[in-house]
């Protein structure tokens, strides 16, 4: 349709000596502003803040790789760190690390304001949480069970917060004494069981967002798994477990380009993207689907999610 030729593989490795990645990055968060909403849960519609979850996940690479440095050297990977709108259930911010990147530094890169982070466990570091407040955000994350705090008030239950899991919703000061300078403000730590009808074992959930109900907080939560989700989806469908580059640059290239591509699914079909679409879409670029079959899909698609046209 456009007259561009086709493209192998080789030339597509000999591209990251060619082209610089930092200069694709900028179009992830161009795409993400285009986006609507997804994700239609009636409970998340009054946050006032752009739900977003951050996590890291690894890439493993070639011995040759030098740069990509992980456990030892018979062990090498990148590692792609994602900051996902949870309701638009796109990426919005990437970087490519190696295997050792630290998220929480990359995460202090991507701070910005009027966003609710929910972090795992990883993140859980009290001077982190407080430069998300100053950077007019919010948080909620995992705790380690061994945490200590100082209890300030117990907060009441409600039928639906109780329906949810919760067991406990108390405002503290978290951490001891010499680590309470670190989280200047008090902050709320929800005890929970990860599914409401699951009595094994419970875990903490921390946020300074005293707004929310404590079922609201643990129903946001479960969404940071959708990050887990699309990291699925990014490895197996997209085929990104395959580093078709030897370089940072190259492989930052590919990352992206394949971040771009997800995103312009979810542009395109309004839905979140799935390996039957991906599937489509390959068949129409090939020449073996026609645009209508394509258009029948995505209309098929729309109505099984029930997306307005």
């Amino acid at each position: 349709m456009l007259g561009v030729k086709g493209t192998s593989l080789g030339f597509l490795s000999a591209a990251s000596t060619v082209f610089d990645a930092n200069l694709i990055a900028p179009l992830i968060k161009e795409l993400a502003k285009k986006a609507i909403p997804v994700e239609k849960d009636p409970k998340l519609k009054n946050l006032q803040q752009t739900l977003v979850s951050t996590d890291g996940t690894l890439l493993h690479a070639l011995l040759k790789m030098l740069w990509a440095l992980w456990i030892n050297d018979q062990n090498r990977a990148a590692k792609l760190h994602l900051e996902f709108d949870i309701l638009k259930s796109i990426p919005v911010n990437a970087k490519i690390t190696d295997g050792n990147g630290n998220e929480k530094t990359v995460l202090r890169e991507f701070l910005s304001p009027n966003k609710l982070y929910v972090l795992d466990a990883g993140y859980r570091e009290f001077k982190l949480f407080q430069e998300i407040i100053d950077a007019n955000s919010s948080f909620i994350a995992r705790l380690q069970d061994n945490v200590i705090w100082d209890t300030i008030e117990h907060k009441s239950l409600t039928d639906d917060d109780k329906k949810a899991g919760v067991q406990r919703d108390m405002i503290v000061r978290l951490g001891s004494k010499e680590k309470q300078k670190d989280l200047i403000r008090p902050v709320r730590v929800i005890e929970i069981f990860p599914r409401p009808s699951d009595s094994d074992y419970t875990f903490l959930l921390v946020t300074e967002r005293m707004d929310l109900s404590a079922e609201i907080i643990a129903l946001i939560y479960r969404y940071r798994w959708q990050i887990e989700l699309f990291f699925r989806w990014f490895k197996c469908i997209l085929g990104c477990t395959h580093l078709i580059s030897l370089s940072e640059n190259g492989v930052a290239i590919q990352v992206y380009c394949a971040l771009i591509a997800s995103m312009l699914i979810t542009l395109w079909t309004g839905c979140k993207p799935n390996k039957r679409t991906f599937e489509m879409l390959c068949f129409y670029f090939m020449g073996w689907a026609n645009e209508e079959e394509l258009a029948h899909h995505i209309q098929k698609l729309k109505q099984s999610e029930k997306v307005p046209p």
